[in-house]
Formats: C-alpha cells, structure tokens, sequence
C-alpha cells in the first residue's frame, strides 16, 4: 500500500472525473464499477463511454482498444513478470499492467521487489481506480458540470512519472534525449499515430545503440 499511494492518490482524482462523466453521460453508475473492474485500460476507458452511449459496433470497439493500448506490447519487453509466481498470479499482473504499474516495477528502487509485492501494488491501484471511479459515479448527481479541474489529474500523474524516470537515470542522459527525439519526429511524420509510433522509433533506436556499441543500458 505504501509503494502504491502515491500514484494511487493520483488516480482518485481521475477516478472521481470518471465516474462522474458516466452518470453525466446518461449510464447507470454501476457501469463505472464495471468498466474499471473488468477493462481497466484508463485512456480507453473515457473513449469507451463515448462508443457505448453511440452504441458503436464492436468491431470499432476492438479496433479502439487495439490502437489505444498497443503501448503495452512495449511494456512487456522490461515488466518483471518473471517474478510473479503461478499462472493466475501472472495472468492478473499482465491484466493488471497499467502505465503506472509499469513505472513503479521498472524503477531503480523495485529491482529488488518479490513477485508478491509486485501483484499486491497492482492490486491496490487497480482498487484505487475502481473505488473511486465508483465513487464519482455515486455522486456524480451532486457534482455541477462546472467542476473544473479534473481532467488535468492525468497530465500532471504522467509529468511526476516522467520527472521520477529521469531521476533515476541521471547517468544515462542519450537515453532520454532519444525518447525525446522520437516522441518529436513521430510527431512530424506520424501526427495521427503518434504513441505507437514514438514507441517503435525508440524501441528501434536503442536496438541500433545497442548493436553499434555493444552497450548494455545501466537499468533496464
């Protein structure tokens, strides 16, 4: 719990908007429980209200989810699922594998962590976000449209988690800078695929670092 609340006290907020954005959107509050029960995929989630109330066909909707959380093929390249023992236990951790999650475990400070404690801090942020996304849902009647605020709950959680990744990469300064490249010409070249496309770029580029140099990075 102690490992997980400080980016679980971070998904309150954005649960909370959630859950309120549910009822707002004409669906009973429980769809709020169910969405973040059993999807649990963040962005995707907001996206998936606007496909349910349109009545999408699911064909769009797969296609949606592919797109939103193809990142997650890159994270399974450096997840320590290794350590999680026993089949259920690794088909909850991969369920379970959010962008938070994954910064967590693959920190300098987690290099030392047990499987248990990996599944046990998943499972705390997985009840962070379906609590309070419930919670929003149940009091999304009394929250006024002109709340303000929110939305920005997720911004400034990916900005901690960024400035917490460099930190602990202060002697490995290229690796960043080519994030930073390939998120820039993703950008130019891919502005309509942009994630996926900065994702692959730098996979790509460290593979060529790697095969030119020899080098091995410092932390995974």
């Amino acid at each position: 719990m102690k490992d997980s609340a400080s980016v679980g006290l971070g998904l309150v907020p954005l649960g909370l908007a959630f859950g309120v954005l549910i009822t707002h959107s004409g669906l009973a509050w429980w769809w709020a429980t169910l969405f973040t029960t059993l999807i649990y995929a963040g962005s995707f989630e907001f996206l998936l209200i606007g496909l349910v109330t349109a009545v999408a066909p699911l064909a769009t909707v797969a296609l949606t989810a592919f797109l939103v959380n193809i990142r997650h093929v890159f994270y399974a390249l450096s997840f320590p699922l290794h350590r999680v023992k026993g089949r259920p236990a690794k088909a909850y951790s991969t369920f379970a594998l959010t962008d938070e999650a994954y910064a967590l475990t693959t920190g300098e400070r987690a290099r030392s962590w047990p499987g248990r404690r990996i599944l046990w801090l998943q499972l705390f942020m997985h009840l962070y976000w379906a609590g309070s996304a419930t919670a929003g849902a149940l009091l999304g009647s009394l929250i006024p449209d002109s709340v303000t605020g929110l939305d920005f709950a997720l911004t400034a959680l990916f900005t901690v988690l960024a400035l917490d990744a460099i930190r602990d990469r202060r002697g490995d300064l290229p690796t960043p800078a080519l994030a930073l490249l390939s998120a820039l010409a993703a950008r130019l070249v891919f502005p309509d695929q942009l994630l996926p496309a900065a994702f692959a770029l730098f996979t790509a580029g460290l593979l060529a670092r790697h095969f030119a140099t020899g080098r091995r990075p410092a932390r995974a």
